[in-house]
């Protein structure tokens, strides 16, 4: 029972659910920079180099007759898909350090805020207790008796 328990603790914490939620708007952030990579990039680059950049490279010691196109494909190097994944990964990559340069800046930007907040209006000094205060009064009667 106790395994359960430390589990759902685990589970239920906010920084595990922050990273489920970012697994998730991740994986559909892929596919729309896969489907940009694949839709846009890709044409623009075929259409200025004049060659398809999804191209392969069939091995030479290998019988490609009587081959369906898949499985020409999954004997062939193809170095177009990997160009493309290679595009997807930098496409992401500055998108990401973009948005959490901002994050970072806004974080920065409300510390500083409440830093700022605390240096202009300072805590008052608290009240002292009524035992503070008797004794205080003590203290100054103990003074007056002693300097007469």
């Amino acid at each position: 029972m106790g395994l359960i328990k430390e589990f759902k603790e685990f589970a239920l914490k906010g920084s595990v659910v922050d990273m489920a939620i970012g697994v998730i708007i991740g994986a559909a952030f892929k596919d729309i920079v896969t489907s940009f990579t694949d839709n846009f990039i890709t044409p623009l680059i075929a259409s200025i180099g004049g060659t398809d950049i999804a191209g392969s490279i069939r091995l030479p010691w290998v019988d490609y007759t009587g081959l369906t196109l898949e499985e020409i494909q999954s004997l062939s190097l193809n170095y177009g898909a990997f160009i493309s994944a290679i595009i997807n990964f930098l496409i992401m990559a500055v998108i990401l350090f973009i948005m959490l340069k901002a994050i970072n800046t806004l974080k920065n930007g409300v510390s500083k805020l409440k830093k700022g907040k605390k240096e202009e209006e300072p805590e008052p000094a608290p009240e002292p207790s009524d035992e503070v205060k008797l004794l205080t009064e003590i203290k100054d009667l103990l003074k007056e008796q002693n300097s007469k």
